[in-house]
C-alpha cells in the first residue's frame, strides 16, 4: 500500500494541506468541526507523520533517546512499550540505551544520544547514579529531560513514577493484618530514590499499628543470585513471619531460597514482592505482589517528554506525577 500523505488528505476533503497540518498539530487555528473531519479520516487511513520530512521542516531529528539500568527487566521493557506506543504515534523514534547499573555507562550513553541529536532524553537513574551534575548541565543547554521510576530531587525537571510509598505501605499493611508482626524488607542501594520511598510506606505502616521498626529485619542491597540465600540464612535466625522484597525478582529468589530449606509459604512465612512480574501468578504458591503500573508509567513520561520538546509547557513549572498501584493479593500471603 502506499503511504498517505497530507496532500492526499487535503485532496479527499478538498481542504489546504497547511489546514490538515495545523489540525493534526490541534492548532487552535482550526476549529473543531474540520479538526474531527482531519483526525477521522486520517486514522481511517492510518496516517503516520513522515519523520525525516518533519525533522527538516522543524529543525529537530523527532529522535527521543531512552536510557534504562536493563531491559531484561521485565518492568523496564514494559515502561519501554509504552514509551514507543506514545512515541510512535507523535511521529517520533526511539533510541533506547542500557546503563547496566553504571553511572559512567549512563553518561556515556547519554553523551551517545545527545551525539545523534536526540530532540530529548526519558531516563531512570542506575543504582550507581549518585550525581546527576552532568543532566543539570544538559538541561542548561536547553535539551528536555524527563526522569522516570528512579528519579532525583536534585533534578529540577519533569518525573513520573508509580505511587511507590502507597504500594508499600498496602503490602505491610496486608501482612499485619493477617497476624504477621516480624516482617522482613529486602530492597536496593540506599540512595535509590524507589527504595526510600518503599521504605518510608513499610515504616508508616508498622507505626500505624503500633508494631517497633526493627533495622535488622531490613536488607540493602543488589542482592545477585548468590547472594539471596545467605541473607535469607541470617535473616531466619532472626525469627521473621514474613517477607517483603522491594522487587519481584528479589522476592523469587527469596521463595526459592526459603522453598530450599524447606520454610512453608505462607504457613510460617508470609512473602510479597513488588512489580507484578508475569509469571508471579504461576509461582508455587502463587505470588502476591504490588502491581506497578509499568505500561502507563512509559506512557505518560513519553507525553510529557514530547509536550516539552514541543514546547507546549514552557511555563508549567516541572512537577512529580505518581501513578497508583494496586496490591494482588495471592497465595504466598494468604495462610
Amino acid at each position: 500500500m502506499d503511504t498517505i500523505t497530507i496532500k492526499d488528505i487535503a485532496r479527499a476533503l478538498n481542504i489546504s494541506t497547511s489546514t490538515v497540518s495545523r489540525a493534526l498539530r490541534d492548532s487552535y487555528e482550526i476549529n473543531p468541526e474540520t479538526k474531527r473531519l482531519v483526525t477521522e479520516y486520517a486514522e481511517r487511513l492510518n496516517y503516520r507523520p513522515n519523520p525525516i520530512a518533519l525533522s527538516l521542516k522543524e529543525n529537530r531529528s523527532r529522535v527521543i533517546g531512552v536510557i534504562v539500568p536493563q531491559i531484561a527487566n521485565n518492568f523496564f521493557s514494559q515502561v519501554i512499550n509504552g514509551i514507543e506506543a506514545i512515541a510512535y504515534n507523535r511521529g517520533y523514534h526511539v533510541i533506547i540505551f542500557q546503563s547496566h547499573e553504571s553511572y559512567e555507562r549512563e553518561m556515556l550513553t547519554v553523551q551517545q544520544a545527545v551525539a545523534r541529536r536526540a530532540d530529548g532524553l526519558l531516563i531512570s537513574l542506575a543504582s550507581g547514579t549518585h550525581d546527576v551534575t552532568y543532566l543539570r548541565a544538559l538541561q542548561e543547554k536547553k535539551l528536555p529531560i524527563v526522569l522516570f521510576d528512579r528519579i532525583s530531587k536534585d533534578l529540577d525537571t519533569l518525573s513520573v513514577t508509580a505511587d511507590n510509598f502507597g504500594g508499600a505501605f498496602a503490602a505491610t499493611e496486608h501482612l499485619i493484618k493477617a497476624g504477621r508482626q516480624r516482617i522482613v524488607h529486602l530492597t536496593m542501594p540506599a540512595h535509590i530514590s524507589v527504595t526510600q520511598e518503599r521504605l518510608a510506606g513499610y515504616r508508616a505502616a508498622l507505626e500505624q499499628y503500633g508494631l517497633v521498626y526493627d533495622e535488622n529485619l531490613v536488607r540493602y542491597g543488589q542482592f545477585g543470585p548468590d547472594e539471596v540465600e545467605s541473607i535469607v540464612d541470617e535473616l531466619l535466625k532472626l525469627s521473621p513471619d514474613a517477607f517483603f522484597a522491594a522487587g519481584d525478582r528479589l522476592a523469587i529468589g527469596c521463595l526459592s531460597a526459603l522453598k530450599k530449606r524447606n520454610v512453608a509459604i505462607p504457613e510460617t512465612v508470609s512473602l510479597i514482592g513488588f512489580t507484578n512480574i508475569t509469571v508471579a501468578d504461576l509461582l508455587a504458591p502463587a505470588m502476591t505482589t504490588v502491581e506497578q503500573p509499568s505500561l502507563e508509567i512509559g506512557q505518560l513520561a513519553a507525553e510529557q517528554l514530547i509536550n516539552l520538546i514541543e514546547g507546549k509547557k514552557t511555563t508549567a513549572p516541572p512537577t512529580s506525577l505518581k501513578i497508583p498501584t494496586q496490591l494482588i493479593v495471592r497465595a504466598s500471603s494468604q495462610s
